[in-house]
């Protein structure tokens, strides 16, 4: 009377015994499907981990370093070093910060090192800020230096502009 679509089903290989159609679908599916090696098996990107998130409920003392996203709602009292920083409206930072790029909504205190460097109107940072691109929102609190550098990351790094050497008398 009724019989299962074979619409989404993949067609029966030639050196696998043919599956019971009558059979029900339940015992098949909880088993793990083998893979012959000769079979195509379609390689998907890694996936990126979430972002680390340390709540609004934790201190942490001591310095963080990842090649990954840190998502901030706490207080650091230490350097963080990471891919994607968030700093969030309740977080509090007491230290360096150093990242690709780097979100600010909560306060920092101490200086800021990033590629992209981003002040929202509930930021608060009292250091320097060191930098390749900025934006600084209406209404952010801001007390310290601003300097665009080519590479920020690289603490060696100036943009000091080229000295001409003095000609030999």
């Amino acid at each position: 009377m009724f019989s299962k679509s074979k619409i989404n089903d993949p067609a029966p290989k030639s050196d696998a015994p043919a599956s019971n159609p009558t059979a029900p679908s339940s015992s098949s599916a909880s088993a793990p499907a083998a893979t012959s090696p000769n079979e195509f098996k379609a390689s998907t990107p890694k996936a990126k981990p979430p972002a680390s998130v340390l709540s609004s409920d934790l201190h942490v003392t001591g310095n963080m370093k990842t090649t990954g996203d840190i998502q901030v709602e706490g207080t650091v009292e230490g350097d963080i070093r990471a891919h994607l920083l968030t700093i969030g409206e309740t977080a509090t930072i007491k230290g360096e910060v150093i990242a690709d790029d780097v979100v600010i909504n909560g306060r920092i205190v101490g200086r800021v090192r990033g590629l992209k460097v981003r002040l929202t109107s509930t930021a608060r940072v009292e250091g320097d800020i060191i930098h390749k691109t900025i934006a600084i929102e209406s209404g952010a609190h801001f007390e310290g230096s601003v300097q665009r550098q080519d590479d920020p990351l690289n603490p060696g790094s100036k943009s000091a502009p080229v000295q001409k050497p003095n000609p030999a008398s």
